[in-house]
């Protein structure tokens, strides 16, 4: 049984940084694709990047283009977003899924920037 487990910091100011990690517990076999949506209040679910094992494709939403990197360590099964340069737009809850055989979600993280 695959579990999702997502931790990082969850509070920062605007222009801060911020780093989520999202790791496949349970399982040997490889990520196939791994990447984070996120939910502001009153708002619909968006993405906001993905990658594939061995990096071979990697995809962001233009708002986070320059701001966000996302990193997979195929070693570890386990995902990274680093957020730079926040903005108050980037607050929501963010949810990781990643993909093995079939798609994983975890239980999101609250992201807060404040001004």
């Amino acid at each position: 049984q695959v579990h999702v487990v997502e931790s990082g910091e969850t509070l920062v100011q605007a222009g801060g940084s911020l780093k989520l990690s999202c790791t496949a517990s349970g399982t040997n076999l490889p990520i196939e694709t791994l990447g984070w949506y996120r939910q502001a209040p009153g708002k619909e679910r968006e993405f906001v990047a993905d990658i594939t094992k061995g990096a071979e494709f990697i995809g962001y939403k233009d708002s986070v283009k320059g701001r966000f990197t996302i990193s997979l360590d195929d070693a570890e099964n386990t995902g990274y977003l680093q957020m730079d340069n926040l903005k108050i737009e980037d607050t929501g809850a963010y949810y990781c899924f990643l993909f093995i055989n079939r798609t994983y979600w975890g239980q999101g993280t609250q992201v807060t920037v404040s001004l």
